[in-house]
């Protein structure tokens, strides 16, 4: 189980990058959010995951569930959402202005827009 999720973690972090450095906007906000879903998976893999286990520490509970990374996770997303819609807005705003949608405000060599 903890090589399928190292794999998964590696394969949205490789995707991602490979997104974050395409040339249009869709694909670069795309890759920041497999990025932050990688990093989401992560953080949950660092607190071993526990099933059936309560979050506090009871005294008559043999174990229990770390509740830090649940609540790091938790943050995370809602930074990621709040960083996803801005970057979509600047997007939108730099398409209205620039007239293409290329991260750097040029045309494609072929002419294109």
């Amino acid at each position: 189980m903890e090589a399928l999720i190292s794999i998964l973690i590696g394969l949205l972090t490789a995707c991602g990058v490979y997104l974050v450095l395409r040339a249009r906007t869709f694909p670069v906000v795309m890759g920041l959010t497999l990025l932050s879903y990688g990093v989401n998976l992560f953080l949950f893999a660092t607190g071993r995951l526990t099933i059936g286990q309560p979050a506090v520490i009871d005294a008559q509970a043999p174990g229990y569930a770390d509740p830090l990374p649940q609540a790091l996770v938790l943050t995370a997303i809602v930074i990621s959402f709040a960083m996803t819609a801005f970057v979509i807005m600047l997007s939108l705003k730099a398409r209205a202005e620039l007239g293409n949608d290329h991260v750097d405000g040029h045309a494609d060599e072929e002419g294109r827009t």
